[in-house]
């Protein structure tokens, strides 16, 4: 029988010995020897929006195991980095340690404390921007961020050198410009630059959000669960009848929707 390996009771260091038993090339686990960052990178990206949906629902029992599941995408990187020569886990903490000390000077250096939180907003941009010298203004912002929020981190960063409109009536001129626009690729135009319509309104919408201060991501999560809670109260009331929504009619369907819009008013 293969000997088990002896891990550390508890901490960090456990998780950490529980990777590299399993990334062992030996006695590991099959499946985790075969991955590699392009393979674990879905799974990270899955792990990260499952902590957001666990904080939407403000489910604190299940974030616990979510944020556990995150964590451990950290160290898995880590161990493959570590195996490849290229930096292990402690250099990342050191790494992080290292930036959250340079980003607060407020709280760990000499400047001030006495600033808003918008300032303290502003001066971190500030860092980041001098951290990345002389790249231009737009680089670095990852590709692979959900669309809503890479466009409203690209805005940000041009705003911040000045390329940005100055209130909300201009971005919502535009708004109306682009769905204009939208109107006439559909009448005239092929699929192609319909999409690229599509894709200049929805832009311009998540410049509005930005305007109002509203995260477009969060918003639009919160507006597909209400169409999801809604639309379940639909089936519900159907099923009341030994129906579903493809044995019902749309005017039906949609005085339904109706009413569970007004039972969601009710309760608040």
């Amino acid at each position: 029988m293969t000997e088990r390996p002896a891990l550390p009771p508890y901490g960090i260091d456990r998780l950490l010995a529980i990777m590299a038993a399993l990334r062992d090339p030996k006695t590991g686990c099959p499946w985790d020897i075969e991955q590699d960052f392009a393979t674990i990178a879905p799974y990270t990206l899955e792990e990260a929006y499952e902590v957001a949906d666990a904080i939407d629902r403000q489910a604190w029992p299940e974030l616990k195991g979510e944020l556990g599941d995150l964590l451990f995408q950290t160290v898995y990187h880590s161990q493959m980095a570590a195996e490849a020569g290229h930096f292990a886990f402690a250099d990342v903490v050191e790494t992080i340690s290292d930036k959250m000390l340079a980003r607060h000077p407020h709280v760990f250096g000499d400047q001030s404390r006495d600033k808003t939180a918008e300032q303290q907003s502003r001066d971190w941009e500030a860092q980041k921007a001098a951290e990345r010298g002389s790249a231009r203004t737009l680089d670095g912002v990852a590709l692979s961020l959900p669309a809503l929020t890479r466009a409203l981190k690209l805005q940000n960063r041009a705003a911040r050198v000045g390329f940005d409109w100055p209130s909300t009536e201009e971005v919502l001129d535009k708004l109306v410009e682009e769905a204009r626009e939208v109107v006439e690729a559909r009448d005239s135009l092929g699929h192609e630059a319909l999409t690229e319509e599509i894709g200049d309104l929805l832009f311009v919408m998540a410049n509005l959000a930005r305007h109002l201060k509203v995260d477009p991501e969060a918003a639009l999560r919160g507006a597909n669960r209400k169409f999801t809670r809604r639309f379940a109260r639909i089936e519900d009331w159907l099923a009341e009848s030994g129906r579903r929504p493809a044995d019902s009619t749309l005017d039906e369907m949609d005085a339904l929707w109706n009413r569970a819009k007004a039972e969601d008013k009710a309760q608040g």
